[in-house]
């Protein structure tokens, strides 16, 4: 659905739930988070992305960056020089674009030059997504403040073009009042393409996500490669499909020849054996339950009733469900862990073991998509990269490459003639046993 959310979680690891349900809602490509609160070493475990972050420095965990790109879609982290709170992504969704996710601390004086240097970085075209802590009345504050300034520099001096519109994106809670600090900065050339809506729930934060959706995405929802599904195929099926006889490749070319068998044999898969789901996969939270479904109905409720008169008392009857919503899902979460835990049993297999412990140390299998490079040039076209895959195979192959004993035996290995008329009953005719079409 969405393309990009931005969010300033104000600490992931109590909100690793929270960022789930934005997932599972907004099946983003692209999720940029601010102030996460993690320690350097800290890491990020989430099944079907990949986590790129800039943690704070020192004992205490302050600020920090993240970004988390879906496994759908080729990425390659870009290198930033700058003090800044500031990490790059490329990704390949429907065109190349960089996404970069920006904090700037309030009280920590950001000079003008560093911001430019770390604009100037960011490869073309580019999307600035982050909490900025700027005011001023044209992304809907009544008043200006310094950073408001530097970012309404920013825009002029590179021509850049502001993606928010009059929501308000902050809520402080103390004096009750909403802003609008988080932004979203793209290049003039995808302009057309993005349009920015703010969520309305906060999820437990005191900013809201920032949703960036491209009107260019046919697919409504983040779709995998489909693969079959071999242990569940019909073997016996699929044996009586494929019929392969001398007619389809002895009076064709061998490009002909090749295109008729494999039609035959992808015909007859299709066919005989299933294939995977290829749909969005969702974010599971094992410890969910009708208890926790309806603490944070309850709070949501509570929350619309204070938009709607942000009175005192709304305002304490929302913490208090949201405090509620809290404490129930924490023992939710503690009674599935005992649960999980106790089945844990010498009874189990050793296979079934391993799999619990990574499990429960939050160890996901990579299918990262990587992008492909031509002279430090990505390549994102299915043209250009068959054409640079064929080249580079070419070159690889070319006898240049090859050491003196190997191209000497080459050479004297090609002056014999080849015997084409070889037994029937020879090992190399005979017909592939299961085992080996397994291999």
């Amino acid at each position: 659905m969405a393309s990009f959310v931005s969010w300033n979680c104000r600490g992931i690891k109590n909100k690793f739930s929270d960022l789930k349900d934005i997932i599972n809602l907004y099946q983003p490509s692209v999720i940029a988070l601010q102030e996460t609160y993690l320690k350097p070493g800290d890491t990020l475990p989430l099944k079907n992305f990949n986590i790129l972050l800039k943690n704070g420095t020192g004992d205490r965990a302050t600020g920090g960056v993240a970004l988390l790109t879906s496994t759908s879609f080729p990425t390659s982290p870009i290198t930033l020089n700058t003090p800044l709170q500031a990490i790059a992504v490329q990704i390949h969704t429907n065109s190349l674009i960089t996404v970069c996710s920006l904090y700037l601390p309030p009280n920590a004086p950001v000079d003008q030059i560093t911001l430019n240097n770390l604009v100037s970085q960011l490869p073309t075209p580019f999307i600035i997504l982050g909490d900025m802590n700027g005011h001023s009345p044209l992304w809907g504050n009544p008043d200006t403040n310094t950073r408001g300034l530097q970012v309404e520099k920013i825009l002029i001096d590179h021509n850049l073009c502001l993606l928010n519109n009059d929501e308000y994106t902050y809520f402080h809670e103390p004096t009750r009042t909403f802003h609008s600090v988080d932004l979203a900065i793209c290049t003039p050339s995808v302009l057309p393409y993005f349009s920015l809506q703010v969520d309305n729930d906060l999820h437990n934060s005191d900013h809201f996500p920032l949703i960036i959706s491209d009107n260019r995405r046919q697919n409504l929802s983040i779709q995998s490669a489909s693969r079959y599904n071999f242990k569940l195929g019909n073997w016996c099926k699929f044996s009586s499909l494929a019929n392969i006889n001398k007619d389809i490749v002895s009076n064709n070319s061998i490009d002909a020849a090749v295109k008729n068998v494999t039609e035959v044999l992808i015909a007859a898969a299709d066919r005989s054996i299933p294939k995977n789901s290829n749909t969005f996969k969702k974010q599971r939270k094992v410890w969910w339950n009708a208890n926790c479904r309806e603490a944070h109905k309850k709070q949501r409720k509570a929350w619309a009733l204070f938009r709607r008169n942000p009175t005192t008392v709304n305002l304490i009857r929302y913490k208090q469900t949201k405090a509620n919503s809290r404490r129930i899902q924490r023992r939710s979460k503690r009674e599935s862990w005992e649960r999980y835990i106790s089945s844990i049993s010498s009874k189990i297999s050793s296979k079934k073991l391993w799999e619990r412990v990574k499990k429960t140390s939050g160890i996901f299998k990579s299918s990262n998509i990587r992008m492909l490079y031509n002279n430090g040039i990505p390549v994102t076209s299915l043209q250009d990269i068959a054409n640079c895959i064929a080249s580079e195979l070419s070159r690889t192959s070319n006898s240049s490459n090859y050491s003196v004993p190997f191209f000497n035996f080459k050479i004297s290995a090609e002056k014999k003639n080849l015997n084409f008329h070889s037994s029937p009953y020879a090992p190399y005719n005979t017909d592939f046993s299961f085992s080996e079409l397994k291999r």
